[in-house]
Parts: C-alpha cells; sequence; structure tokens
C-alpha cells in the first residue's frame, strides 16, 4: 500500500475553528496567542485558547465523558461537515472496519486538578462524580470518539508527546496496511491545563510574550490547545483535482534525553530521510517544510542542523506555532492540516512574531507568505525522549 486519501480533515485552535478561519488566519497574519488568564493559572506567558469550549454540551449518553478535553475533541469534529463524513463511511465500511487514532498528552488532567480541589478534607478521597477512566485517562478521547460514532473497530489513543499526533497517522497507515481497516480516523486533541502551563515553566521553557521560532532572541514555547483531524482511506480510481495524499511516514526515537533534543538533529534528520525514502522523493522535491520551531534555543537549533543537512538553506520553511501556539499532542495533526491547506491553496505560510532570524540557523525561514503552486510538503513532529516523526503530504495532481 502507497498513498492514502485525505478524503477530509478539520481543525479548530486559537486561530480558528474549522478550515475557514484557520486559512483566512494564515492568511491574514493573524495570530490567537494572548496573554494567560487561565482558570487560577497565574504566569507571565501568552496562550492559544479555543474559545467556547465550556460551552460544549456532550451527547446525555456520553455524560460520563464530560472534561475540557472531549469537550473540544466535539468541538473539532462536527466543523467542516467532518463529523457527517465519518458517518457516511460508517455505512460504507461498517463500524468495525473504521479505526480511531487519536493523539494526546495530558488528555482530560485538568479534570483531575478540579476534583483535587474538591477532595474530601478528611480523608482526602476524590469527589465521587470524579470518573478517571473516561476523563484524566489518555484513551479518554480515542474512545469518546470512537463511542461517538458508534464505531467498534480498533481504537488507539498516542501519548509520545509532542509527536503524537503524527505519530497516528503511522499507527493508521499499518492498520490499513495490513487489511484490518478500511478507513481511520485520525488526530489530535490536548487542551488547556495547570500541569502543563506550570510543568513547561518549571522547565524554563516558557516566553513570557508569543513566541517567536527561529528568531535570535526566541525564549520559549506558547501553550496552546487544539483539536485536529483527519479521514483516511485508500485513494478512489478517480481522485478530485484538490485531493490531498499521506505519502510518506517517518519515524525515530533517537532516546537522547528526556527533554532535550539531540543537539545536532540527528532523530530529527532520521525521521525526515525514512518519510523522504517511503514517498519515493528526494530532499529537492519537497516545496515547503512545516516545521516542528517550538521556539526554544535547543530545539530550533536542533533542526536547523537537520534541515540544513538533509534539504540545504534553500527549501522554503517556517514554524505555525507562531500563530496556534504549541497545541502539544495535537500539533502534529493541526499541522498536518495546516499542510493540506497550503497544497489546496498554493500558499506557504508566514511564520509569525519572529522578528530577526537567527543568523546562526541559516534556513529559508519565511516571515511573509508565499503564493507558490505545490506538490509535496513536509511536516515536522518532534516529542520528548526523541520521539521524532515526519509526514509528507502531496496533491494528487500537479497544480
Amino acid at each position: 500500500m502507497n498513498a492514502l486519501y485525505l478524503s477530509h480533515f478539520t481543525a479548530t485552535s486559537a486561530i480558528g475553528q474549522g478550515l475557514d478561519q484557520t486559512l483566512d488566519a494564515l492568511r491574514q497574519h493573524r495570530g490567537g496567542l494572548h496573554p494567560c488568564a487561565f482558570d487560577t493559572v497565574d504566569l507571565a506567558t501568552c496562550i492559544g485558547e479555543v474559545a467556547g469550549v465550556d460551552a460544549i454540551v456532550l451527547p446525555a449518553r456520553l455524560a460520563a465523558f464530560d472534561c475540557r478535553n472531549n469537550r473540544l475533541a466535539q468541538l473539532g469534529l462536527e466543523q467542516d461537515g467532518f463529523a457527517e463524513a465519518v458517518r457516511a463511511a460508517v455505512k460504507k465500511y461498517g463500524p468495525t472496519r473504521i479505526g480511531v487514532f487519536i493523539g494526546t498528552s495530558t488528555a482530560g488532567i485538568l479534570q483531575t486538578e478540579l476534583a483535587y480541589r474538591r477532595r474530601d478534607a478528611e480523608t482526602g478521597a476524590l469527589p465521587a462524580d470524579f470518573i478517571y477512566g473516561t476523563t484524566h485517562n489518555t484513551f479518554s478521547v480515542a474512545d469518546f470518539t470512537r463511542q461517538y460514532f458508534g464505531l467498534n473497530g480498533p481504537a488507539v489513543a498516542v501519548s509520545s508527546a509532542c509527536s503524537s499526533s503524527a505519530k497516528v497517522f503511522a499507527s493508521a497507515r499499518r492498520m490499513l496496511a495490513a487489511g484490518l481497516i478500511d478507513a481511520a480516523v485520525v488526530g489530535g486533541v490536548d487542551s488547556l491545563c495547570l500541569t502543563t502551563l506550570y510543568g513547561f515553566n518549571s522547565l524554563g521553557l516558557i516566553s513570557t510574550q508569543p513566541c517567536r521560532p527561529f528568531d535570535v532572541e526566541r525564549d520559549g514555547i506558547s501553550i496552546g490547545e487544539a483539536a485536529a483531524f483527519a479521514l483516511l482511506e485508500r485513494p478512489p480510481a478517480i481522485l478530485p483535482d484538490a485531493a490531498v495524499l499521506l505519502l510518506g511516514v517517518g519515524e525515530s526515537s533517537d532516546a537522547y534525553h528526556m527533554s532535550s533534543p539531540h543537539p545536532d538533529g540527528l532523530g530529527a534528520r532520521m525521521a525526515m530521510q525514512a518519510a523522504l525514502d517511503m514517498a519515493g522523493l528526494q530532499p529537492a522535491d519537497i516545496d515547503y517544510i512545516n516545521l516542528h520551531g517550538t521556539a526554544t534555543q535547543s530545539n530550533d537549533a536542533a533542526e536547523a542542523k537537520a534541515v540544513m543537512g538533509l534539504f540545504g538553506p534553500a527549501t522554503p520553511c517556517s514554524s505555525t506555532k507562531g500563530a496556534t501556539g504549541h497545541t502539544l499532542g495535537a500539533a502534529g495533526g493541526v499541522e498536518a492540516v495546516i499542510c493540506a491547506l497550503a497544497l489546496q491553496h498554493g500558499l506557504q505560510p508566514a511564520g509569525l512574531n519572529t522578528r530577526q532570524t537567527d543568523a546562526a540557523l541559516p534556513l529559508n525561514y519565511l516571515r511573509d507568505n508565499r503564493s507558490q503552486p505545490m506538490r509535496y510538503v513536509l511536516s515536522n513532529s518532534f516529542g520528548f525522549g526523541g520521539t521524532n516523526c515526519s509526514l509528507i503530504f502531496g496533491r494528487a495532481h500537479q497544480p
């Protein structure tokens, strides 16, 4: 099995709910990062918060799943006709032949944080209405998605830090290749919580301003939240003109350090090369790279070395985290959707907030949008512990 067809896809993040808002924000250089006013957080940082998540009401039959992460998942699933497309796929293939593969890092951990505030003063017991398995549990969002559509095929949660919702494409591809399923709902959902905000702050990794990937004065990440999904199917005999295909997946696990990348980006380079090999492409074939680009000193430097070593200085590239924030376990999914939009609309999106690119990282880093027909784009997602994943998407027809 070679290419897979992204028959439908959608993204909801701080820059917009659905494809139209996301594309408009990219075209207008409109970012979604604002000073943090989330819950009780007292940190001088900016975040990418999705509006309206608290107002989402889950179906009564799924009330046990109620938490911010699953509300955000439902909000994302209902954009761009995605839920209707999945239901149509259920009628076509049957509920046992559609897999669910969702990436997340902290899932519904906020629900535990809220429950902890209400623990019994004498015993310390958590409140009786707190249900760990359907909220905090990492599998919760995959299970919620499966039950939302009445599916009973394979369901998998991938939690490999910031590469989680890129790796789901690889997991789904393997199950499709094995003939275990005929279609897959893949994606990523991660929502704001105190654990990630204070946790990254304790590592000295959050910026006090909107993050500036690849800037000479970059000083850390801006945490965001998002839900992004794609429906993967085998390509039909006749594809629409704007069809987007998953052509290559590359994974590596360099395990260099628990929280820092290999300084020369060796694992990142291995993942990119593996994606090229699967797609049958050369580095010169790639028209644009959506960089992992977290805006930390070490991450951007390591990725730049890996990209330079494989692609050289010419390939246009940028990080869209200056717009969305770093959505952690959802980042790979969000950026996969951004790459699909880029292919369909001939848009190479600028990296926001970067005022002066770091001369020590001589990439062809875009600070302004470019309109350019493209055939192939690559998306990088690199996680803690060296859990790396690169995806290559392509236009089915030459633009």
